[in-house]
């Protein structure tokens, strides 16, 4: 059986900074208020008609450029995004046609903050199995456009920022590569962490109805909830992948985890017993960039040398659904 190794990866960011103390402008908040309760000192946000897929595309040249492949040996494309361009199709259909592929399969997932680790187990199932030889899998969010930027919405819009990450998995013989993935989902505590609208369920539709009843759509999270239960599921679903390889902590060079809040990597850190420094955390500079965090992430892991040849590293995520999962890698 094929084993998969990511080869190459890429990211890009909006070129609009919005620190803490601009927000101030927007709402009534404080940055030591914010830096205190998230560690978010600045975020990237689109800007006019910026959208996801003017992310997504960059950051997948810059992944396929590094990978040294052409966009002709692209076999398959997965989008993980919670924030595409259009109600539909996907950011995926957009990439196939401007990155010039040829007429491969293309789909987006929205496992939310789960998803890139999500995409990268589906294209690892496809490489493993023999069907496809190289993927290009993208985590790609405008998230900025969906929250309401008042002092009403100030708990969920201080957190997030857009950005992407993108990674080209190619079929290896080689020791490195995927070493393991794990998925999970408890769907009974879905509205801890949702939004109810557009959708199909009751009157979450935009029609004419709903805009003369100034319904509007945003993001809800039950803070203390999430919080509760992600400092459960990443020592969890580590620990599974540690498991799964019969390896230790001191056998990972770097996790990489889903950027929700400093605070829940400090007391992940703390539960599993390591210095904090074994957990990569960019989320001062970005914010929550939902699907994208991870392989932002990653990607400046690597540029700053923190992620090397034959390191092993563990990507965890913590989401929406509630969803959560771990890869563990050999670069």
């Amino acid at each position: 059986m094929n084993k998969s190794a990511i080869i190459g990866v890429g990211f890009h960011v909006p070129e609009n900074v919005v620190t803490n103390q601009d927000l101030t402008t927007m709402m009534d908040t404080s940055p030591d208020w914010i830096k205190t309760r998230s560690g978010i000192e600045e975020r990237r946000w689109v800007q006019g008609d910026e959208a996801a897929s003017d992310l997504a595309i960059p950051a997948a040249r810059k992944a396929i450029e590094m990978a040294g492949v052409s966009p002709e040996e692209i076999d398959i494309v997965i989008v993980a995004t919670l924030s595409a361009d259009y109600f539909f199709p996907g950011i995926s259909s957009q990439l196939q046609d401007q990155l010039g592929l040829r007429n491969v399969p293309a789909f987006d997932i929205r496992a939310a903050c789960s998803a890139f680790v999500y995409a990268i187990s589906i294209a690892d199932q496809f490489i493993k199995t023999g069907m496809y030889k190289t993927a290009l899998v993208v985590g790609a969010e405008a998230q900025s456009k969906f929250v309401n930027k008042t002092t009403e919405g100030r708990d969920i819009a201080v957190l997030f920022g857009d950005g992407a990450g993108a990674a080209i998995l190619q079929a290896s013989e080689s020791e490195n590569g995927i070493l393991s993935t794990h998925l999970h989902c408890q769907g009974k505590d879905l509205k801890n962490l949702w939004m109810e609208g557009p959708g199909s369920s009751g009157d979450n539709q935009i029609n004419k109805l709903t805009i003369e009843q100034g319904k509007i759509f945003e993001p809800y999270m039950n803070g203390r909830e999430v919080f509760k239960n992600a400092v459960v599921r990443f020592p969890e679903v580590i620990q599974e992948a540690l498991d799964e390889n019969n390896l230790t902590l001191d056998d990972v060079s770097l996790i990489i985890p889903h950027q929700a809040n400093l605070r829940i990597i400090q007391s992940v850190a703390k539960r599993m017993g390591v210095e904090q420094d074994k957990f990569y955390a960019n989320i001062q500079r970005y914010g929550n960039t939902t699907a994208a965090s991870i392989p932002i992430a990653l990607c400046e892991a690597v540029e700053e040398g923190k992620v090397k040849k034959g390191d092993t590293i563990i990507l965890a995520a913590f989401g929406a659904g509630y969803t959560w999962a771990s890869a563990a890698i050999r670069w």
